[in-house]
């Protein structure tokens, strides 16, 4: 029913809606490569940051501030070999 409806209406509507431009006509310019950059540049400082984070709450874990056990050089020696 509501296909129907769409496919009926949707025809009508398609001369009302702007025409495609000429390739010629189109240009991505400096404003929208310079924003890309700067969304970049935001990505990558967010993961810089979150990678800070990440390891300050691994050392706090270590020191026991969780209220785990702290963690021993031969605990965490012992954490870091691969068992079979």
């Amino acid at each position: 029913m509501l296909l129907d409806v769409v496919h009926t209406v949707l025809p009508l509507l398609a001369p009302l809606v702007d025409e495609v431009p000429e390739a010629e006509d189109v240009k991505a310019g400096s404003i929208a490569f310079l924003l890309f950059i700067l969304g970049l540049v935001a990505v990558a400082l967010l993961g810089w940051s979150l990678v800070r984070q990440l390891r300050k709450v691994e050392d706090a874990r270590k020191r026991g501030v969780y209220g785990d056990e702290p963690e021993t050089a031969d605990q965490s020696q012992d954490a870091a070999r691969p068992t079979d």
